[in-house]
């Protein structure tokens, strides 16, 4: 379970423990200059550490083990495979990429967002830091999965990846919006190639879900929405990955489910 150390990545590592899964959540405490449009419970969310995340799994009767590693390195994949398998004895059959590295950047160059968050020009860095974590460590995480899994022959699996915007624009978050769609196409790809394999893969579109980075304007954009519905909690987003990784959810493969 990746950026399981805040938000929706957290509470997706409790709803599975508490569902039985032994679990191995990563994720890198936020490292960057605030920004006033920002509210401060949003950088205290993600400054929490994945340790406290799986402390109170174990508190709680479950059993989890923490590992902070970044995904941008070429060997994270199989030291997070290894690490699981040394960890609980047994093979990794469930994978949730849920880590982004968030960048707001845009064609219009920098200033305020629509939110007033401050926003950045696209540019080689911007393009690197998103894709790094979203689309190309989810593309080597899930072919490390896929490796394992055929390897030893197999024939239960479950990838879910938590993706947002997808295809459709992104105005203001370009690199993000384009990560996100590249991680939805291995997503997709995943599910048509290893369904033979038993593995069902799909790619999660969450509500806006408060982590603690809703403000008023974005409230506001939401009651003028025909698409957003409401604020949703992590928690009620945990509960559809929870129910894709298990067995009843074997029919439903190579979706892109949005949640409203």
């Amino acid at each position: 379970m990746t950026g399981a150390n805040h938000g929706i990545g957290a509470a997706t590592a409790r709803v599975l423990a508490t569902a039985g899964a032994r679990v191995l959540l990563t994720g890198l405490p936020l490292e960057q200059s605030r920004d006033a449009a920002i509210p401060d419970a949003y950088y205290a969310d993600r400054a929490r550490l994945p340790e406290t995340v799986a402390v109170a799994i174990r508190d709680a009767g479950g059993q989890a083990v923490a590992e902070r590693l970044d995904l941008a390195g070429d060997d994270a994949p199989a030291l997070l495979f290894d690490r699981a398998e040394s960890a609980f004895g047994a093979l990794v059959r469930i994978l949730v990429h849920n880590a982004s590295s968030w960048v707001a950047d845009s064609f219009l160059g920098s200033g305020p967002d629509r939110h007033d968050r401050t926003m950045r020009p696209v540019s080689p860095e911007t393009f690197d830091q998103q894709f790094a974590v979203d689309a190309r460590a989810g593309g080597l995480l899930m072919a490390e999965f896929a490796r394992r899994h055929i390897a030893r022959v197999d024939d239960w699996g479950r990838i879910v990846t938590l993706t947002s915007g997808g295809p459709d624009v992104f105005p203001q978050e370009a690199s993000y919006g384009a990560a996100k769609a590249a991680l939805d196409n291995y997503a997709m790809t995943a599910a048509a190639e290893l369904g033979s394999h038993g593995v069902a893969v799909n790619s999660v579109m969450p509500p806006v879900t408060d982590t603690g980075w809703v403000t008023d304007p974005v409230r506001e954009l939401l009651e003028g929405s025909w698409t957003l519905h409401h604020v949703a909690s992590a928690e009620e987003v945990a509960g559809v990955i929870a129910w894709l990784c298990s067995d009843d959810a074997w029919l439903v493969s190579g979706n892109r489910i949005v949640l409203r």
